[in-house]
């Protein structure tokens, strides 16, 4: 029997599932999973958001909220104030992430050190 890992006798590769596939189309994009993580917090006006993640912009902040909204991850909230004030939430579904976002991170501080260099 080959050894776990080995390519002989493996056979055909496997195609990637439906759900795989469905996860990395959102989550693969940059600052997905990083806005995700700062909503599980708590909700979030737009302006602490963008000050929470160092380097992303208005305009990809506004268009990453977007696909989470239509994907239904997150909520927009409108507060008529005075001042108009707007905050967005994670909805169940998009707070069901935090186990899986948790393990996440656990792994990357045990198996990517902090300067990016993946363990050879």
């Amino acid at each position: 029997m080959p050894e776990r890992g080995s390519h002989e006798d493996a056979g055909p590769c496997q195609k990637v599932d439906d759900g795989m596939t469905r996860v990395f189309q959102l989550f693969g994009k940059r600052w997905t999973g990083l806005i995700v993580s700062v909503l599980l917090q708590r909700p979030v006006h737009f302006a602490e958001l963008r000050r929470a993640i160092p380097g992303i912009s208005e305009r990809m902040l506004s268009d990453r909220l977007t696909e989470l909204g239509a994907a239904g991850l997150v909520v927009r909230e409108v507060d008529e104030g005075p001042p108009l004030r707007v905050a967005y939430r994670l909805t169940e579904v998009g707070a069901a992430l935090e186990p899986a976002l948790k393990e996440l991170g656990a792994w990357a501080e045990q198996h990517l050190p902090e300067g990016g260099q993946c363990p050879g």
